[in-house]
């Protein structure tokens, strides 16, 4: 693991120009164009994001969002290599969420809490099948595909953890008043 951000495998594999992404997503943009691809993205983003609040047992603190933010990352370095065609985006999705929630050291996730989170999740989107008999033994198998297709290149990096330091290192200066408000502004 590299101690900064420029000789990081983030830095060195993973920033790509813009004609790049394009060469890489030629697949599918034959099939989307560059508009509806990046709306397929938001939507798998916001579908990652509620597999990963949901994906927890009652009780517990929420995910942090740097495990849903490194699922986002997960997956579209994903689909950065790969088409949608080629795997069941969903069996991916839920991989990312499993896969960044052990590498950001959030234990409170299972794959099991994570496989029974998935119907309710997708009560949102009704036009999405689950077929739980068939896919839940192919999420064991899209994790190792996921870092595969990564490179084993797992850690990501966010502006979470200096905008946590920053945080703290506010919260202990006496002249900042109201804190609390900027704070909870900062998470949502």
């Amino acid at each position: 693991m590299a101690g900064n951000f420029w000789q990081s495998s983030h830095y060195d594999q993973w920033i790509f120009e813009k004609q790049e992404l394009l060469r890489m997503r030629s697949e599918d943009l034959k099939i989307y164009t560059e508009e509806e691809y990046q709306k397929l993205m938001i939507f798998w983003a916001n579908l990652i994001q509620t597999l990963a609040v949901e994906g927890i047992q009652q009780g517990h603190p929420k995910t942090r969002m740097q495990v849903i933010a490194t699922a986002i990352v997960y997956f579209k370095r994903f689909y950065a290599r790969r088409s949608y065609k080629d795997v069941d985006p969903l069996l991916i999705a839920c991989a990312s969420v499993f896969l960044a929630s052990k590498v950001e050291e959030h234990g409170l996730m299972s794959m099991s809490n994570l496989i029974k989170t998935i119907p309710n999740c997708l009560k949102k989107w009704p036009n999405l099948t689950y077929d739980a008999s068939s896919k839940n033994s192919g999420l064991y198998d899209a994790e190792f595909i996921l870092v595969e297709m990564l490179d084993c290149c797992l850690v990501v990096y966010h502006p979470y953890r200096p905008l946590t330091t920053m945080l703290q290192d506010i919260a202990r200066d006496p002249t900042v008043k109201d804190f609390p408000p900027f704070e909870e502004q900062c998470w949502k």
